[in-house]
């Protein structure tokens, strides 16, 4: 049996999504196909969107306006800045509540064989604003990709004003050893703090 065109279309649109394959966008689109009334709501969410949401000009966070709430915020200390690897990773640091610095979003990471260099990240803007910043954190993922785009944007940030640091490596609360892979439990070593006595 073949699926009517508008459907079939739908179908390819939803498999372009990340982290959904053809199985589930066909899924997803049978599902719409048959419930209107969610449809019509998931729709009219994509509209809004597309219409409203946009990036902030400051710092690169998904934005409905020209400012993204945190950079709007002047209770957030704009001289200490996180730089991540997508809006993602902005929500991801503040869950835990425990940052309370700005962001700088750079829109991905180093990818020679994908064709992404540093002309196609926000690295020059994050240079411009780390020239007023009192610390500049590297909150790149733990990919190589994120660690080659630590290693890229310390040396482009070394000898500014600002004091370059990294997150700290970790075991993730709540697990075993014998569950943690082996470059974290290295990582973890290797960045041990001493206990208070």
């Amino acid at each position: 049996m073949r699926y009517p065109d508008r459907l079939l279309a739908l179908i390819r649109a939803l498999a372009r999504l990340p982290g959904v394959g053809p199985k589930s966008a066909q899924k997803l689109g049978l599902h719409l196909a048959q419930n209107k009334a969610e449809a019509g709501e998931l729709a009219a969410a994509l509209e809004e969107v597309r219409r409203h949401v946009g990036v902030c000009e400051r710092c690169g966070n998904l934005a409905e306006g020209p400012l993204c709430p945190v950079c709007a915020d002047p209770a957030r200390d704009a001289a200490v800045i996180a730089v991540v690897e997508t809006a993602a990773d902005v929500l991801a640091i503040e869950k835990s509540g425990e940052y309370t610095g700005v962001y700088h979003v750079l829109g991905g990471a180093l990818n020679p064989l994908e064709g992404v260099g540093p002309e196609q990240l926000r690295v020059e803007s994050l240079l411009e604003r780390a020239r007023s910043a009192r610390e500049v954190i590297l909150a790149t993922s733990m990919t190589v990709e994120g660690e080659a785009t630590a290693a890229y944007l310390s040396e482009r940030l070394a000898g500014g004003p600002a004091k370059l640091s990294r997150p700290a490596y970790g075991l993730p609360v709540g697990g075993t050893l014998e569950y943690v892979d082996e470059v974290t439990l290295a990582r973890a070593l290797a960045h041990r703090q001493p206990v208070s006595e």
